[in-house]
């Protein structure tokens, strides 16, 4: 089912997995944003358990696109360290029919966000970026180096070009003013809290909503977007979290690293194992006119072990079975 890549793991002499160091976080004030939504949530739960007191920021009250509310922000959170998670992002049709969106909040926010850091002395920076910003042929397994050596896949570009200028100001201002800021690249992430919301949500929580649904219709059949040909790279997302801890503390480095499991699973073969999990036993039909994305997505994170000790533990049928089991628990998939 899956497919093993190259991986830390299989060295003669692998370098150690590290621990988060509480006396590093106590009290350390962190501000986290997006640290309401899906990833953020579990960071900010992590930092927490760690003595860290985490400040999120709500929509409602501040808008990250401008500068005056990245100015108050910066005011009331008063933060040693910045954690950028917020975005605007979705699956693939939310990206077709978004991109102006998505390429201007995204840039913006992080732009602004990071100049003010520098202006204010914030002791580390930690940019969050996205494993969409890698070039659509990336060579398989996807290694930093690669990072620039092409165009991304184009229907998720404008959101993947945004964040990808973000590495570039915080190379620029590591080189110029010393600011500490670090990039990491997460792969795709999945868990309890992901997004459901049919219009917005990525390829694995709209398969589990809608084999679920499925499921309770008695359907026999499910439409699936492209060719289930693609494969994807699931990192769970309380190992993302522990991982964003990780690098916030021991790396300070101008260099992208990776954050992933080393392992992809095509979309075909990963509804199949949803199937599984849910308990649906119809059959998948394939929509080939609809696009597939980028056509093979996998990451070498031979970096992150032996930067910052992060290696990843859930594997994708254990996740999935935490994630159907949290969604069910708040309701989802029983018609209410």
């Amino acid at each position: 089912m899956t497919q093993p890549v190259s991986s830390p793991q299989d060295a003669p002499h692998p370098p150690t997995e590290r621990e988060p160091t509480p006396e590093f976080w106590r009290a350390r004030r962190v501000l986290v944003t997006g640290g309401g939504g899906f990833l953020g949530s579990h960071v900010v739960e992590r930092l927490q358990s760690l003595g860290a007191e985490c400040f999120v920021p709500r929509r409602g009250q501040y808008d990250l696109t401008r500068q005056e509310d990245v100015a108050r922000v910066m005011d009331d959170a008063r933060p040693e360290m910045v954690m950028h998670l917020a975005a605007e992002v979705g699956g693939i049709g939310a990206n077709r029919e978004h991109p102006g969106r998505f390429f201007y909040a995204n840039a913006m926010m992080g732009i602004l966000l990071i100049e003010e850091a520098r202006l204010r002395g914030v002791e580390k920076f930690v940019q969050v970026g996205t494993v969409c910003a890698y070039p659509k042929f990336t060579p398989v397994p996807f290694r930093e180096e690669d990072f620039w050596i092409g165009y991304p896949e184009e229907t998720n570009a404008p959101y993947g070009i945004a964040k990808k200028a973000l590495h570039v100001q915080l190379t620029a201002y590591r080189q110029e003013y010393g600011f500490p800021g670090i990039y990491v690249l997460p792969t795709n992430l999945y868990g309890p809290r992901d997004n459901f919301d049919p219009a917005s949500s990525h390829v694995l929580p709209a398969l589990i909503r809608r084999l679920l649904e499925a499921k309770r219709a008695g359907s026999e059949e499910l439409m699936i977007w492209g060719t289930g040909q693609a494969s994807r790279e699931f990192l769970y997302v309380d190992d993302c979290a522990r991982a964003l801890v990780l690098a916030a503390e021991h790396y300070d480095g101008a260099d992208p690293v990776n954050i992933g499991i080393g392992t992809e699973i095509r979309i075909r073969e990963v509804a199949q194992v949803i199937a599984e999990v849910v308990g649906w036993e119809g059959r998948f039909v394939y929509d080939t006119e609809k696009p597939d994305g980028q056509p093979r997505r996998c990451l070498d994170t031979t970096r992150a072990l032996s930067l910052f000790g992060f290696r990843a533990h859930v594997g994708i049928r254990e996740g999935l079975e935490r994630t159907v089991e949290w969604y069910v628990a708040q309701g989802g998939g029983s018609g209410s």
